[in-house]
C-alpha cells in the first residue's frame, strides 16, 4: 500500500505534502510508515490519500475488540515488536530492516 500526505500539517513536520510513503503496517487503523527521518512511526490514515490500496499478501490481520485494524507481515506481527525495535533489541531492529528492505525494494518497482 502506498499513500501520500494530503497537505502539511504543523503537528507532524516528519512528513512532506505529497511525498509518496510506503505503508508497512496498521496498527489500530493507524498507519506505520517510515517518516522522513526514516523512523518507523504511527500516524492516523486521515492525514494520507491512498495512492495504490494494494496491500502485500502476506500480511498478517486481526481485529480489536473495538474493530480496530492491526496488520504486519507475520515476521513484525508479534506483541512488542516495535517496543523492541525501539529498545534497540538487535534481533527485532534486523528483522525489521530485513523485511522493510524487502518491501521497499518492490514498492520501488511500482
Amino acid at each position: 500500500m502506498i499513500v501520500k500526505l494530503k497537505t502539511f500539517n504543523s503537528e507532524y513536520t516528519d512528513l512532506s505534502p505529497l511525498h509518496w510513503y510506503v505503508v508497512i503496517g496498521i496498527e489500530a487503523d493507524d498507519l506505520r510508515i517510515l517518516n522522513d527521518a526514516g523512523k518507523p512511526y504511527l500516524y492516523p490514515r486521515s492525514l494520507f490519500e491512498v495512492v495504490d490500496g494494494n496491500e502485500p499478501s502476506d500480511w498478517v490481520t486481526d481485529f480489536g475488540e473495538e474493530g480496530e485494524r492491526y496488520a504486519y507481515p507475520a515476521e513484525i506481527n508479534s506483541p512488542g515488536f516495535f517496543e523492541d525495535f525501539f529498545d534497540a533489541e538487535s534481533s527485532a531492529v534486523a528483522t525489521f530492516w530485513r523485511i522493510i528492505n524487502q518491501r521497499l525494494s518492490v514498492a520501488a518497482l511500482v
